[in-house]
Parts: C-alpha cells; sequence; structure tokens
C-alpha cells in the first residue's frame, strides 16, 4: 500500500482591519488533493509564539515535501513571490500585543546563524507560469514585511529551504476573487512541486556523480 505524501499551505487568522484574511480564504479554498498529493490546509493566528512552537510540529507530522505559506497585503494588487526572511528586526506586534523575544526569529529556540535564508526554489519560473497559466499580475519580492508573515517564513526556510516558499496575496476582490487566489495558489503548488523534484533529481545526479568519481579515484590508486 503506498503512502500518500503531503503539501502544508498555511493561511493567517484575522488581524487588523483583515477581519477575514484572505490568505486563509485563498487557502481554505484549495482542492485536497493537488497532483496526488494530500493538501494539508492549516490556519495559523497572528501570534509569534504560536509560530515558533507550531510551525516546526507541523513539519514533523507530516513530513511535507512542499511547504506553501500564504499571507495577506493590503500594499499590492499582485500575487508576491517572496524570495527571502530575515531573522531580526520584528518589532511589530501580534494580537496578543507581544514580539518576539529580542525582536528576533529563534526557530525551535534554537539559534540559527543565519540572518537572512533564501528559498532556493525558482521564484522567476513560479512568477512566469503563473502568468502564463492564468494571466495573473505577479511579482517578485524581496521584503516579506517583518511580520508574521516573515517570521513564519523564516521558520520554515531554516527547516528546509528547498521546500518552502511564501506567497502574498491581495485582498479578496482588490482585483482578485477567492476563487481566483485559490486558483493562483493550487498553480504556483504545481510549479512549486516540479522545482522541488527538480532539485531532488539534481541532487541526486551530482552525488551520483562524486560517488562514481570517488570510486574510480579508489580503483586507480
Amino acid at each position: 500500500m503506498s503512502v500518500v505524501e503531503n503539501i502544508l499551505v498555511t493561511g493567517f487568522g484575522p488581524f487588523g482591519e483583515h477581519k477575514e484574511n484572505a490568505s486563509w480564504e485563498a487557502v481554505s479554498s484549495l482542492p485536497n488533493e493537488i497532483k496526488g498529493f494530500n493538501v494539508v490546509k492549516k490556519q495559523i493566528p497572528v501570534i509569534y509564539t504560536h509560530v515558533e512552537v507550531n510551525i516546526p510540529n507541523l513539519w514533523q507530522e507530516y513530513n511535507p515535501k512542499l511547504v506553501v505559506h500564504v499571507g495577506v497585503s493590503s500594499y499590492t494588487n499582485a500575487i508576491q513571490i517572496e524570495t527571502r526572511a530575515n531573522k531580526k528586526g520584528y518589532e511589530r506586534k501580534d494580537i496578543l500585543n507581544v514580539c518576539p523575544t529580542n525582536s528576533q526569529a529563534n526557530p525551535c529556540n534554537e539559534e540559527s546563524n543565519n540572518d537572512c535564508i533564501e528559498t532556493s526554489l525558482c521564484a522567476s519560473t513560479i512568477c512566469n507560469h503563473l502568468k502564463e497559466a492564468l494571466n495573473i499580475q505577479t511579482v517578485i519580492s524581496r521584503d516579506a514585511g517583518r511580520y508574521l508573515c516573515e517570521f513564519i517564513y523564516y521558520t520554515s526556510l531554516n527547516i528546509d529551504k528547498k521546500r518552502t516558499l511564501f506567497i502574498h496575496v491581495p485582498p479578496v476582490d482588490k482585483p482578485y476573487t477567492k476563487t481566483e487566489l485559490a486558483h493562483a495558489l493550487e498553480e504556483i503548488i504545481k510549479c512549486g512541486l516540479e522545482l522541488v523534484f527538480k532539485n531532488e533529481e539534481n541532487n541526486y545526479s551530482s552525488t551520483a556523480a562524486t560517488i562514481y568519481k570517488n570510486g574510480r579515484a579508489a580503483a586507480v590508486f
């Protein structure tokens, strides 16, 4: 009996003016299966400590092939593919009126030496795919906002940057409907999976070549 693998997709709960968070509205509208993978959908409260504790637990529980975090941004009318996240500078308070300790991310309560981590998944490939598939305005961003969006992104990138993405969506109907946002996320997930597979194949080929080279060297000497 084959084991069904998982994709983990998160959206955020309400905060500030976002009484109904577009990120969760879009995520919750995704199908339960994409390309044969089970889609695990989780709503994340806008609370730093919840992210610190629960995101590593979700990685461990589901061992996802791909993780896509989604957040809302009132400053864009496009889909934004975020490329990196910073460890420090989280001075904006969450819905509990709290900032993280030392205003920085400490994934799994451990010290990370990486002040900034970038995803290994090619943002330009995803951006071009989405434009071609759905003709939706899509841009690449290097600033995820130094709030819960960037905080959760850093947390997951620190676990595995080869399987992690973050997407910012505009509020619903500004200009895209909830259904259109969900379709965009589905295409991003499909493309993200292909990039994960490609990276795995490249890593396998590189490892095999190294083993072969070392084996030949051992045989010669």
